[in-house]
């Protein structure tokens, strides 16, 4: 891992302060991993063996509905967290898909050098709850959108709070994730004022 990319990894944790050994330590538990177009980085079935961070590329987690169609539950991109952290943190097989939507660029760190972090440095508690508290009320905020929201509205506020690398993906996985036909999003986005 670069420079640069360990500074944008670091910033990830702003709670945690190591010393210089310890940041030396830090940088050797995470490697890099990149994964084509398309790729599955984690499949329904197994078990997640890494919390990722993501340095480029999108990627989008969902599950299969009994039709077989991928339902989207979320997406990651440059600068944050990805993976099926449910699976992660409790060594249980995933229910849900990781795909690579853009070729991609990551971080991973194992589940043992992951706890490692948390024995060894009292910071990552810290960061550890601000970060699952973020988690949990972002999907109780998208559950509240869903239910409550008409199509346009959840097209216009996702469209003006994701950013530009969503824009760019597959809207087969924007509209999925909306909850909404391909077509209405398509008519969403060609009479959108952007």
């Amino acid at each position: 891992m670069n420079d640069e990319a360990f500074l944008h990894l670091k910033a990830f944790f702003p709670q945690v302060a190591l010393t210089e050994q310890e940041e030396h330590h830090f940088k050797s538990l995470w490697s890099v991993k990149t994964f084509n177009q398309y790729d599955l980085i984690t499949e329904a079935g197994n078990v997640e063996r890494y919390f990722y961070f993501v340095l480029e590329g999108v990627q989008a987690i969902y599950i299969l509905n009994e039709k077989g169609e991928k339902v989207v539950l979320g997406f990651s991109y440059s600068g944050s967290p990805s993976g099926a952290f449910d699976s992660f943190i409790k060594k249980q097989p995933s229910d849900t898909f990781l795909e690579a939507l853009k070729p991609s660029k990551m971080v991973a760190i194992s589940f043992k050098d992951y706890q490692s972090l948390f024995e060894k440095h009292p910071d990552f508690y810290a960061w550890g709850h601000e970060f699952f508290q973020q988690i949990l009320f972002g999907r109780l905020h998208r559950e509240v959108e869903l239910l409550t929201l008409s199509a346009e509205q959840r097209y216009k506020t996702f469209m003006q709070r994701c950013p530009d690398e969503l824009k760019v993906i597959p809207q087969k996985y924007l509209a999925s994730y909306l909850n909404m036909k391909p077509e209405t999003f398509s008519r969403l986005r060609a009479s959108a004022s952007y």
